[in-house]
């Protein structure tokens, strides 16, 4: 039996890529020990246990980023905490560690090379975290989810994706999304969404030009985001939901997409060949945009400044695009070309790969 040893978390982008593999890895060898190690503070104290997986935790202790206090004692709580991995890999008898980066990720990365076993290492993001490129150094494996992604030894394997997404039929599901809905499946359908929250910029865009939208030919899917307060007209083909627990419905009506690039976000999309115009979130390091640009280069996809999308700009850009059936055909046949949905199972292959090494 195999002991695997799943590292990362904190944010979402560094679970749920964790939770696909775990999925992976448990489903073809039942027998398997798939442990995952997180902090108590993140995402993953709550979501690992709902999946029925162990959670083995380990302080959070964040690089600093300046010289003070916390600095200070940065090296005494980062030792400690690889320590208490070492304990962690022995005691479980622990055979390979997977790290997704995260706070999590970093002290399991030493820990694994003082304890002479293997680690494999994803990156999710087009710019990479911290702890990602300290831990590629050593890695027996480096998978990345976009191509130019800055690691040593980084090698494209996509994005560990949910299962609904990776198995999606949006044909067959068509019918049942559209009833969902309120909308119409025999009619082409523009989704606009930035993200659980929203995304006030996309909200104010289009909730000046949705009626442009709509005089197109085109019905239009609103995800406002639960914080937003955008009026719902009531109008026959502009659907405006606040919250989507069935993205897979979403993208089964969806035959073009405008939304913010998050790095799941922009590797869905991809993955089932729908063609977008990608709005970066401005506040950050620039990762949105990056995230998006191997899209944006294939052909697949556009990229509009937070601060250039106006109401106007949709009219002028985006409408006119949803008019041109050549062009959009052929950004369709480019996301299908550079989309991964096979991202766990690379994963899972880097890490047989370092198992036999």
């Amino acid at each position: 039996m195999t002991t695997y040893l799943l590292a990362g978390g904190g944010t979402a982008g560094h679970v749920n890529p964790l939770l696909a593999v775990a999925d992976g890895l448990r489903a073809r060898d039942a027998s398997a020990d798939v442990l995952v190690l997180g902090t108590r503070e993140g995402l993953e104290s709550r979501l690992v246990p709902l999946r029925g997986y162990e959670l083995l935790t380990v302080a959070k202790v964040p690089f600093p980023r300046r010289p003070n206090g916390a600095a200070a004692a940065f090296p005494v709580r980062f030792l400690r905490a690889v320590a208490h991995v070492r304990r962690l890999i022995r005691s479980r008898g622990v055979d390979v560690v997977v790290g997704f980066g995260g706070y999590a990720a970093a002290p399991a990365y030493v820990a694994a090379r003082r304890e002479h076993v293997p680690f494999v290492v994803h990156e999710a993001n087009a710019k990479p975290g911290l702890a990602n490129v300290l831990g590629a150094r050593g890695a027996a494996g480096v998978g990345v989810a976009f191509e130019g992604t800055p690691l040593r030894g980084a090698r494209e394997v996509g994005m560990p994706l949910r299962r609904e997404i990776v198995e999606l039929d949006a044909p067959a599901l068509r019918a049942e999304a559209a009833a969902h809905f309120g909308l119409d499946a025999q009619k082409p359908t523009l989704l606009v969404f930035g993200g659980s929250l929203g995304a006030l910029r996309l909200n104010t865009a289009f909730g000046g030009a949705w009626r442009d939208v709509l005089d197109a030919g085109w019905q239009l899917l609103h995800v406002t985001g639960q914080n937003s307060d955008l009026p719902d007209p009531g109008v026959e083909g502009y659907a405006v939901v606040r919250y989507v627990d069935r993205m897979d419905l979403a993208f089964a009506l969806a035959d073009f997409v405008v939304s913010r690039s998050g790095a799941a976000t922009v590797s869905e999309i991809n993955a089932l060949g729908i063609p977008a115009v990608y709005v970066p979130y401005a506040v950050g390091n620039g990762e949105q945009s990056l995230n998006a640009a191997a899209a944006v280069r294939a052909g697949a996809a556009l990229l509009i400044a937070d601060a250039d999308l106006t109401p106007d700009r949709v009219r002028a850009e985006i409408v006119p695009l949803l008019a041109d059936e050549d062009r959009r055909t052929a950004m369709r046949d480019a996301a299908a070309r550079t989309g991964i949905r096979t991202g766990t199972e690379n994963v899972i292959a880097l890490v047989d790969r370092a198992l036999d090494r």
